[in-house]
């Protein structure tokens, strides 16, 4: 039986909205992950010069009910781990168990494979709450998660076990299993 699809409204203020169809590999109330094995990117992204997620590359992402992140597991378009990205974000709204919405926030967090561990588009951010994109409370929310997150990579406690546990390899021999 193959994997149901997560559809996933992801609003980017002022006014983009993206949606991501996604496989529900795994669900438990603590967590759902998801695979999308063909990443639509229409570039390349990088951190400091090193690709962290190519056009068509594979993405194993982790969405927390009630937290404002979640946490994406990075590979090239070949296949290599890169690292972990986590979206600093609205908690999921949840319409359905297969659909749901969420809105970007704008400040991520890099863990590379390198360990090298970055705040990410703070310049994004900061012209986000500029322009009254987002509010002040979300804004100082926003800024306190992405700094949990800062001081839990700094720790090594950043990504969870759970995320470390669910390689590519262990996702694509689930191909076709139920969740």
């Amino acid at each position: 039986m193959a994997e149901p699809i997560a559809r996933i409204q992801y609003r980017r203020p002022p006014s983009r909205t993206d949606l991501f169809e996604q496989r529900v590999v795994h669900r438990n109330v603590q967590r759902i992950i998801t695979f999308m094995p063909d990443t639509p990117l229409a570039r390349t992204l990088r951190v400091d010069g090193r690709v962290i997620l190519e056009p068509g590359s594979p993405v194993i992402w982790f969405t927390y009910p009630g937290r404002m992140h979640d946490v994406g597991v990075f590979h090239d378009a070949a296949g290599r781990f890169t690292g972990y990205y986590a979206n600093i974000l609205t908690p999921v709204v949840f319409h359905t168990a297969l659909e749901w919405e969420t809105t970007d926030l704008f400040l991520d967090v890099w863990l590379g494979s390198d360990g090298r561990l970055v705040l990410l588009d703070e310049a994004e951010f900061t012209l986000a709450v500029g322009n009254g994109w987002l509010d002040r409370s979300t804004a100082a929310a926003a800024r306190a998660e992405a700094d949990r997150l800062l001081a839990a990579g700094a720790a090594g406690e950043f990504p969870p076990p759970d995320v470390r546990d669910w390689t590519l390899e262990r996702v694509l021999g689930m191909a076709g299993r139920a969740v």
